[in-house]
């Protein structure tokens, strides 16, 4: 025990101090919200060069004093010759369009964009939902239908999703919440595991076409050689994590302050954000720290601690095994395939069919197989997994990573000093049945 823990140490100390340990843990908050302010600011900056000046020629006589100019168009009622502005249409700015609406308008619904280069969709769908509701208008009063009636109708509908608890009280579900959280954890696990595996696998590699392995593997076993590398490496990544997660809070709210206090980030993009948001919690009643208190927050931690680390331990074996098993990480993708579908599946899965139904047959037979129970189990927790459900896929998961671990091991043991020849499938079954 006292070996692994050495290595351990060795494993996580050594990785720690490493520059490009550093690098990332400091550099990929950063990149985030660099990527944040950036976002914003191109979103900004699009909104405004993508405002057009649409020239209106009117033939029909009555629609062009109907169009409303707004934060997208501006129209402007041309009553020269047609000919004319066609003409000079090249020579205009950019975002300069000519709408030509034909006498007959009302009766072929049709009219002519023309404009120097493609026209902007979202001009297209603007100019096309303004000419609509002005049809619509003209069929109403045709009709004889009170407009002003008409458009004062309230019909907005308001779902008040509720979900019993076990004390039989009902609480608001917040089911965008729980998608939300789910499929980001989702992602981060995925990415996680995949990430932190590899690295478990590239540094067995290393170890191994550098010969350094058979100076260690004469003090220790090799099988607390792998778990001492498995631990430790994971070790660095939970603590990664912490900082990442740390230094994302600290930046974010700092960037948040810093462009909420310039007066120049009050744009119109905003604005309409804004409004938007506010429209959103008058009809649907959306309260995000209502919905965020929906979430049982520490279970969820919790549950992600652990069945991140059993994920971890589970791939990170097999990862262990392929890196004993080949000399370079060219040779190691037709091993790391086959062992990362399940991964790949859940992850593919978990967007649509798991997050659509977390309690159904499928999502709840996939969180008890262990090569897929980390994503799986985690995407469903936000929605409401029963006690047991969580403790049986964790048991389970637990008995595939000492399952895993003792295979990997076998397979460890012998390749680990096996040089120079190209590992089959067949070879580590050869590796696997090998007597001590």
């Amino acid at each position: 025990m006292n070996k692994i823990i050495l290595i351990i140490q060795r494993e996580y100390v050594s990785r720690v101090r490493k520059r490009s340990f550093l690098l990332t843990t400091f550099l990929v908050p950063l990149f985030f919200i660099g990527m944040y302010v950036g976002i914003f600011f191109l979103t900004k900056k699009s909104f405004e060069d993508s405002h057009a000046l649409v020239h209106v020629v009117d033939q029909e006589g009555t629609i062009a004093p109907r169009l409303k100019s707004n934060r997208n168009i501006t129209y402007t009622r041309s009553n020269i010759e047609l000919q004319k502005p066609v003409n000079h249409l090249k020579t205009m700015a950019d975002n300069t369009s000519l709408l030509i609406i034909p006498k007959d308008f009302f009766k072929i619904r049709s009219v002519e964009l023309l404009s120097s280069g493609k026209p902007n969709i979202t001009m297209q769908g603007e100019i096309r939902d303004q000419l609509k509701e002005i049809v619509r208008t003209e069929e109403y009063a045709k009709l004889g239908f009170d407009i002003d009636s008409i458009r004062g109708v309230n019909d907005r509908i308001t779902i008040s999703a509720k979900e019993l608890t076990e004390e039989g009280e009902a609480k608001e579900s917040h089911t965008e919440m729980a998608m939300g959280i789910s499929m980001a954890l989702s992602v981060l696990v995925y990415l996680s595991l995949f990430l932190y595996g590899a690295q478990v696998m590239r540094g067995i590699i290393e170890e191994k076409t550098s010969r350094i392995v058979e100076i260690v593997i004469s003090s220790v076993k090799p099988f607390q050689l792998m778990m001492g590398k498995i631990i430790g490496i994971g070790l660095v990544g939970l603590t990664q994590f912490l900082l990442w997660l740390l230094l994302t809070f600290a930046l974010t709210s700092v960037a948040t302050t810093m462009l909420v206090d310039q007066n120049d980030m009050a744009s119109q993009v905003a604005k309409n954000s804004l409004q938007q948001d506010q429209l959103l919690q008058a009809d649907q009643g959306f309260d995000l720290a209502a919905a965020f208190q929906s979430i049982n927050v520490s279970e969820l931690l919790v549950c992600f601690f652990l069945f991140f680390l059993g994920g971890y331990f589970l791939y990170s074996a097999l990862f262990a095994a392929v890196g004993s098993a080949v000399d370079s990480e060219t040779e190691a993708t037709q091993f790391t395939m086959p062992i990362t579908m399940p991964l790949l599946l859940t992850y593919v899965l978990s967007f649509g069919v798991l997050v659509n139904d977390p309690n159904g047959s499928i999502a709840t037979w996939l969180s008890f197989i262990p090569f897929t129970s980390p994503i799986a189990m985690l995407v469903r927790v936000p929605f409401g997994v029963p006690t047991w459900q969580i403790v049986v896929s964790l048991v389970c998961l637990v008995i595939g990573f000492l399952f895993t671990t003792w295979i990997a091991a076998r397979i460890y043991r012998v390749g680990i000093l096996m040089y120079g020849k190209k590992a089959s499938l067949k070879e580590l079954i050869k590796w696997f049945s090998y007597k001590k």
